[in-house]
């Protein structure tokens, strides 16, 4: 599931990832469900749309979850509070215990974009669960990557935490 705030991206990495390039959309206003492949690897992705309403109404498709990707606008600055107060919502949420979380740093290619240290701190995030093979025991995979998905940066490589 691709969950964020509007505009950090999540049409535009699906869009990406499905076709392989970037288009200009328009904010996605009702649930959309696509299946991609990824390095072999079949994903069904639901991303959800840019309204409040739809971002409460995510939690309706948890029982069918493997994993959330949180797309932050890590140019942004104004919103990461915003950003942080949903991304606490889904680690505290019960029904998500154990399932991996993918925060992506999106459009890190822009001027005045974070760093990946500036974001983890901007949303609380202190321990995170390393890249790579990390051996996980009684620890929900948790690990932050930036990424462009315009430019078709670091995204994949945080498909393979």
């Amino acid at each position: 599931m691709f969950l964020g705030l509007d505009s950090a991206g999540k049409s535009t990495l699906l869009h990406v990832l499905k076709h392989g390039r970037s288009a200009t959309l328009t904010p996605t206003i009702h649930p959309t469900l696509e299946e991609v492949n990824i390095a072999n690897v079949n994903f069904r992705i639901i991303d959800l749309g840019d309204q409040h309403s739809s971002r409460l109404a995510f939690q309706q498709y948890f029982s069918d979850l493997d994993g959330i990707v949180f797309l932050v606008d890590s140019q942004d600055r104004d919103r990461f509070s915003e950003s942080k107060v949903d991304l606490d919502a889904l680690l505290a949420d019960q029904r998500l215990e154990g399932k991996p979380l993918l925060i992506l740093g999106n459009k890190n290619d822009t001027s005045g974009a974070v760093s990946e240290e500036e974001l983890r701190s901007a949303l609380g995030l202190t321990q995170t669960t390393g890249k790579g093979d990390v051996p996980l025991t009684d620890m929900r995979p948790l690990e932050v990557f930036m990424c462009s998905a315009i430019l078709k940066q670091g995204y994949e490589e945080g498909m393979h935490f």
